[in-house]
């Protein structure tokens, strides 16, 4: 799912796709730092969610009301936060993320993960989320609007990616 946002969008300043392993690898770290990367999956009924765990790690089984009727079903989406900035006074600070499957944007799949990411990283004592948004992304601002956030950035023609300039906003909640 994360590759067709590198191939075909300016939501990812990545420009090189990443493999299978790059991805476990990744979800590795962002739970190697106690943070939470949750994935929301489709089977036959409403979206739903469970926390993706190391390659090398227990499960993590999402409550059962949230929990996958098959035994296939389908990724619709992710979210998952991580630290901000590596000096000591940030700790408290994350910024969060969130991808769903193209062609499955405004169904309440980012609403979903975000409904259960946002109280999760504030059990875990984080005060403020931070999203940076490319822009223009309508659908990303709403989402981040929906959930408390406001803007506090607007940094200028700062990516360059498929030949143009990019801009990128943040906004911030306190949890």
């Amino acid at each position: 799912m994360y590759n067709y946002y590198i191939i075909n969008t300016v939501v990812t300043f990545e420009q090189e796709t990443v493999s299978s392993a790059d991805v476990v690898e990744r979800i590795a770290g962002v739970h190697q730092a106690g943070l939470p990367w949750l994935v929301a999956e489709l089977a036959d009924g409403p979206p739903a969610e469970s926390a993706a765990a190391p390659a090398d790690g227990p499960s993590q089984q999402a409550p059962p009301e949230l929990a996958p009727e098959t035994s296939s079903p389908e990724l619709v989406g992710y979210a998952y936060a991580t630290g901000w900035k590596s000096r000591p006074a940030y700790r408290y600070t994350t910024e969060v993320s969130v991808y769903v499957a193209p062609g499955r944007e405004g169904l309440g799949v980012g609403s979903a993960l975000y409904g259960r990411l946002l109280p999760e990283i504030a059990s875990l004592g984080i005060h403020v989320a931070l999203g940076g948004i490319t822009l223009p992304n309508i659908g990303s601002v709403a989402l981040h609007e929906k959930f408390g956030f406001h803007k506090v950035a607007h940094l200028e023609e700062v990516g360059f990616k498929f030949g143009r300039w990019i801009d990128v906003g943040y906004w911030q909640r306190t949890l």
